[in-house]
């Protein structure tokens, strides 16, 4: 009975030590974590359950039959996130590279399936070499059933993709389709063809970090959502955000109590609107200031700036919110923010998060860039994603809202529950100085010209038109927010929509 014993701790002790203590040291000694070491500080306590533990390769090509470690380089299993069930998989770069092989495709297809099973979260922490090419189309194969179960599985448990270390060639699919990708900065890079090709092919120069580290992903292809330090810093982040999280969409999301006044009335918000309607403000303070204990959990930080996507809670209960932003460009819509601002509405949408939506938008961003890149396809996505949402959507012009872009940012029209405005509130076609300019055509003087602006603006360019005609359901006191949208969930809190029955609706992409 003994001799069993000591075999089974053996080859425990063998899947644990990965690629030896050797490369476990280099691991540390670059300031990493080992793939166990993430899965711990992820998980809570002592609540990690590893499955498939002794699962080696199957592969006897070139002398791999000579050299197989339990395992195989991917760490999978479950456990909890504040007492909440998680599956979790990690690739091991000390074995093999983190490299995927057949036998590590079915390691995670089985975590993924169960996580359907149990309508639980699935995360990756991904740090691989890729393919692992002595199996050739084995790994192949194994890479297109986890992205097939991504897209099953999309709409119905999240899934958090953090990137830890390279993630290249096909690999980098599986992560873009999941709902939020994190990436630690000067270790973690994704892309579909690495530096050396790019130069034999384009003849183009560029390094790791440039063509695909953390801030190029977060803030120039808005590919990924997240950037971190470190990995410890990374999965501090990824239990964050799952508290905002429902576990799966047939429920809501984890209320927390509240300890902040629910009145709570905050006097600087009836100031923080500037005067004149050509001057900026961070509409980040207007949302610090409503939300519980201003804490603001923001998504996409670094890229499309112009508009703001992010969690918080409101009385406890978690929200997604977005908000045009005065502060960049104006807060103007364009192609970035409106892809950007539809994706994270849609997430919301799947997942029973209301949303909250802070307007001051004076339109969508002219010029034949925007119009040749596609303006008016990727404006639609956003408008189509506010559209289809079924979730509470809770509506609040700080200022601006003109033309189409008043239609798109949760209108009334679109579905919006509940719209409140400030008083500082224009909401019209176009500001005072395009529509005079268009209706006289340059017929006035300058005097004349002047009035007519004067005209203009006391007519239209504030919240009373679209009051009487019901598009705005209350004109409030900036003071007054907090309150007011605590209040407008509590009323949409039992909100019954359902969509004509489709297969699919063929959003705009």
């Amino acid at each position: 009975m003994e001799e069993h014993y000591r075999i089974f701790e053996e080859k425990g002790r063998a899947a644990e030590a990965g690629g030896g203590a050797e490369k476990i040291a280099k691991i540390h000694k670059a300031g990493r974590m080992t793939a166990r070491e993430r899965i711990q500080t992820l998980l809570d306590a002592r609540t990690f359950v590893e499955m498939d533990k002794l699962v080696t390769h199957r592969c006897s090509d070139f002398g791999m039959d000579k050299n197989k470690i339990p395992g195989d380089g991917m760490v999978t299993g479950y456990g909890k996130i504040d007492g909440r069930l998680v599956f979790v998989f990690a690739q091991d770069f000390t074995v093999f590279g983190g490299t995927m092989s057949r036998a590590n495709a079915d390691k995670v297809v089985k975590v993924m399936d169960m996580a359907m099973r149990m309508g639980a979260p699935v995360i990756g922490l991904n740090d691989s070499g890729g393919a692992r090419i002595q199996e050739g189309v084995e790994s192949l194969a194994g890479y297109a059933d986890i992205f097939y179960r991504n897209v099953m599985a999309s709409g119905v448990i999240p899934q958090i993709s953090a990137i830890l270390g390279p993630c290249a060639g096909g690999a980098v699919y599986s992560p873009a389709m999941t709902d939020f990708i994190f990436m630690v900065r000067e270790s973690g890079y994704m892309f579909v063809t690495g530096p050396e090709v790019i130069k034999t092919v384009t003849h183009e120069e560029v390094t790791m970090e440039e063509l695909g580290g953390a801030m190029t992903h977060n803030s120039k292809s808005g590919v990924a959502h997240f950037a971190a330090e470190n990995d410890e810093q990374v999965v501090l982040m990824i239990r964050e955000l799952m508290s905002f999280l429902p576990s799966n969409n047939m429920e809501d999301p984890p209320t927390s109590p509240c300890t902040d006044d629910v009145m709570r009335q905050d006097e600087h918000l009836q100031t923080i609107v500037p005067a004149d309607p050509n001057k900026p403000y961070n509409m980040k303070e207007i949302i610090t200031t409503v939300v519980d204990n201003h804490n603001f959990f923001e998504v996409m930080p670094h890229y499309a700036r112009n508009i703001i996507t992010g969690f918080a809670r409101l009385g406890g209960k978690p929200v997604g919110v977005v908000a045009n932003q005065p502060d960049i460009l104006a807060g103007v819509l364009d192609i970035d923010s409106s892809v950007k601002a539809a994706r994270f509405v849609r997430f919301c949408d799947c997942f029973n998060i209301p949303l909250v939506t802070f307007v001051d938008v004076p339109g969508f961003l002219p010029g034949t860039r925007q119009e040749f890149g596609g303006i008016i396809k990727h404006g639609a996505k956003l408008l189509y994603a506010f559209s289809e949402a079924t979730v509470p959507k809770i509506t609040v012009i700080t200022r601006k809202a003109y033309g189409g872009a008043y239609d798109v940012m949760s209108s009334k029209h679109i579905g919006g529950d509940v719209n409140y405005a400030f008083p500082v509130a224009e909401i019209a076609v176009m500001g005072p100085e395009g529509a005079v300019n268009i209706i006289y055509k340059g017929k006035l003087g300058e005097q004349e010209r002047t009035e007519a602006v004067s005209e203009y603006r006391r007519t239209f360019a504030n919240p009373y038109k679209a009051a009487e005609l019901g598009y705005i359901d209350e004109i409030i006191y900036p003071r007054q927010t907090r309150a007011k949208l605590i209040q407008a969930l509590e009323l949409t809190q039992n909100k019954s929509k359902t969509n004509p029955a489709k297969k699919h609706g063929n959003i705009p992409l």
